[in-house]
């Protein structure tokens, strides 16, 4: 697909250099506190976790974690967590069977968003390895105005399941669009006509590579 003077959106939370920002989602804590008491390992699958657990109780720092994703670790490790393990994948059916090898003997905490892409709990549970979880925040959508709408040819970089859902609540999907996704996990929520590429790997900043690869492409053309 060719793309002419196409604008590069960013729909995540945070803003990065080279992009137009137009965040999709806000987050809302949901308890007051986290339960450690019945742990001794945590499990994230977000930073948005790791921060919101950082807000309810900063004692998660004591407990050692499993890190899912290259983000969530950075993430972890900037707080001043300790990681434990970072599995090579977890994307749906990909789980990593060295959680389930490694961690039987644990007692693993997820701490979770209300709305999940994937049901860990449930996966892990059916392979034998029980998890307890709790609930620690939700996601919302961000309202706009029609004239907010990315224009023709636009390259909308999507970081997960939510910001697709809320783009398509505010705006109609133009068939000039080229969306790039942060993973497999997010791809399969796109329009079935969406034209898409899914990054190298799974970190914002290769979704922007991503797309400055495509501009370059295509300008060059």
């Amino acid at each position: 697909m060719v793309n002419k003077d196409g604008m590069i959106y960013l729909l995540s939370p945070s803003s990065k250099e080279g992009t137009i920002h137009l965040p999709m989602i806000r987050f809302s804590l949901l308890p007051s506190t986290i339960d450690l008491s019945r742990c001794d390992t945590l499990m994230f699958t977000s930073k948005q976790a790791v921060k919101s657990a950082e807000a309810l109780n900063p004692e998660w720092k004591k407990y050692p974690c499993l890190a899912i994703g290259s983000a969530t670790a950075k993430e972890i490790e900037s707080l001043g967590g300790k990681i434990d393990y970072k599995p090579k994948s977890f994307y749906g059916e990909t789980l990593s069977q060295d959680i389930i090898t490694q961690f039987h003997d644990k007692k693993i905490l997820y701490l979770r968003p209300k709305e999940i892409s994937f049901d860990s709990k449930n996966f892990l549970s059916k392979e034998g390895l029980e998890i307890e979880e709790q609930i620690i925040y939700e996601t919302s959508c961000i309202r706009y105005n029609k004239k907010d709408k990315p224009g023709k040819n636009a390259i909308i970089i999507f970081t997960s399941p939510s910001t697709i859902r809320c783009f398509l609540k505010n705006f109609e999907w133009d068939e000039s669009y080229i969306a790039i996704v942060i993973g497999e996990s997010t791809r399969i929520h796109l329009p079935t006509d969406a034209y898409y590429e899914v990054a190298d790997v799974p970190l914002i900043d290769a979704c922007i590579a991503k797309a400055n690869e495509i501009l370059l492409t295509s300008n060059s053309k």
